[in-house]
């Protein structure tokens, strides 16, 4: 599979992140799009990356810039529909011995070339916006818990946001998970 996108697709992708990016412009207040654009267009790969977020309801938006990158974020208002009912990780997934999902969260993220949110990671989105009110994301588990069998995630109620733990096996119709890029 090509991980490039036309130059059509580049630029109908851009014109949209774009027209995301200045309608809200409260994630990102002292950032540029010019700049952000110039980093993207000089990264084709990361712009494959940001449309598999798309491709797949994660509506990416900046949400900030570290270290000299820009970071993106899933910002769609519950999980992306495109990657829910998906277990934590290629290891539950293979553990599973019936009905199995159809994916994992860190498997189908390995393969769109981005990263699960971790918990610092998600409750600074949570700051931007309330996401997943109906919903819940896999977050990256810290290794004892998930050698221990689990794996968390979060969701946003009760004017909170919410860590929780489960069996890393275990998937929901209304568990996916947000991803982060960085370019």
């Amino acid at each position: 599979m090509s991980k490039q996108l036309s130059s059509s697709q580049q630029s109908e992708l851009l014109k949209l992140i774009k027209g995301r990016f200045e309608k809200n412009m409260h994630r990102h207040p002292s950032l540029s799009w010019a700049d952000i654009q110039s980093k993207l267009e000089s990264n084709p790969e990361k712009l494959w990356s940001l449309n598999e977020m798309e491709e797949t309801g994660g509506e990416p938006d900046v949400t900030g810039y570290e270290n000299g990158y820009y970071i993106f974020c899933d910002c769609s208002a519950e999980s992306p529909k495109g990657r829910r009912s998906v277990c934590y990780d290629p290891e539950a997934l293979a553990s599973r011995k019936e009905h199995k999902p159809r994916h994992s969260a860190i498997g189908m993220a390995h393969e769109m070339g981005i990263e699960l949110l971790d918990e610092a990671n998600y409750r600074m989105l949570q700051q931007s916006g309330k996401f997943d009110t109906k919903t819940s994301s896999w977050i990256k588990t810290p290794k004892d818990i998930r050698e221990a069998g689990g794996a968390i995630f979060g969701d946003w109620r009760y004017g909170h946001t919410f860590i929780y733990h489960n069996g890393a096996e275990s998937y929901y119709a209304a568990r996916g998970f947000r991803g982060m890029l960085k370019v």
